[in-house]
């Protein structure tokens, strides 16, 4: 049976969520968390991803996210294999972290964006430990929570470099996008029932928005699934600010003095080689798989390596003015 195939457009918001398999931990420790943490600000600016909403629970994760490039599947794929890989070699464990595939609801901009960042924050006190509790007690243990980021929006903590704190705050009252605004929103459901919300998102398969929202996304999603060619993720439209490979390649190739074709003969520490990739993924949104093949390396892995080279050369004093050229050049907004 083929895969329900993803609602992928550029600036589209998402609420992603994703689980251990068979709903084990999938953080053992703070070094875990602090570690997923820094692999998601990573993959965040590598995709150009945006970032509002974070919860990280004992066995599964709230994400709410905006794509401005439409690069939902290449962003979560890297992202989840990341830590994956970071995580079984720690525990010395093998095989699947997560079970089966994260989910993703396409999100509308609206009241429910801002209901929706409302029920995510409220997770940690929506445990069977903590429901039964008084009122005041549950506040407590929601302002002490350090996993998410509702302690930055209510102005409990510094706010997160990475995070966007902006259009979920746009949602506050009268314009009032203040801390303590937003602390009142939130808490304020503690005392009382948000069951229409939470009934409305228990119900929604693709999309949480109006009715007229919803029924705009499974119209979409219909005519997708009409239009597919092959059995994986594909999006409404080509994002407009994908850059074509063979421009990738020229343009690297003319930052470092080298011919294009240079860039697939394989040479021991060829930095130029590992500007190509990083480009090539992060402005054509190809898979690793995909840019081994246009660098004519052996393995998605071997790309992995010469992106995490990158990372460290481009800020080396010696190849500080190539990266800046590179940086000016393809990595507009």
């Amino acid at each position: 049976m083929a895969r329900p195939l993803r609602l992928q457009f550029p600036g589209a918001i998402h609420h992603v969520t994703f689980r251990g398999i068979e709903r084990r931990l999938i953080f053992r420790d703070d070094r875990d968390r602090i570690r997923i943490l820094g692999t998601l600000e990573e993959m965040a600016d590598r995709h150009k991803v945006r970032v509002y909403l974070v919860c990280l629970m004992a066995n599964h994760v709230h994400l709410l996210l905006e794509t401005p490039r439409g690069n939902l599947s290449a962003f979560m794929g890297q992202f989840l294999t990341s830590y994956t890989v970071y995580f079984n070699l720690r525990h010395r464990r093998v095989g699947h972290l997560t079970q089966g595939r994260y989910k993703a609801q396409v999100v509308a901009g609206d009241e429910y964006l801002l209901k929706l960042s409302r029920y995510i924050h409220l997770n940690p006190v929506h445990t069977k430990g903590t429901e039964e509790l008084p009122t005041a007690e549950r506040v407590k243990t929601l302002r002490s929570y350090r996993w998410s980021t509702y302690r930055s929006y209510a102005g409990l903590d510094r706010p997160w470099s990475w995070i966007e704190y902006g259009p979920v705050r746009a949602k506050i009252g009268k314009g009032d996008g203040s801390a303590a605004a937003y602390r009142g929103y939130v808490e304020a459901a503690l005392a009382q029932s948000d069951d229409e919300f939470r009934e409305l998102y228990d119900g929604a398969r693709l999309a949480v928005g109006s009715e007229d929202f919803r029924r705009e996304m499974e119209q979409r999603h219909t005519a997708l699934g009409r239009t597919r060619s092959r059995r994986e993720d594909v999006s409404f439209r080509r994002t407009l600010d994908r850059r074509k490979p063979d421009d990738i390649l020229a343009g690297v190739a003319r930052v470092f003095g080298v011919l294009p074709e240079e860039l697939q003969r394989r040479r021991r520490n060829a930095a130029f080689r590992a500007a190509a990739c990083w480009h090539l993924m992060t402005q054509c949104g190809l898979t690793q798989r995909e840019v081994a093949k246009w660098v004519n390396l052996g393995s998605g892995v071997a790309v992995g390596y010469q992106m995490n080279r990158w990372k460290v050369l481009s800020q080396e004093k010696r190849y500080h003015a190539a990266a800046e050229k590179l940086r000016s050049e393809w990595e507009q907004p």
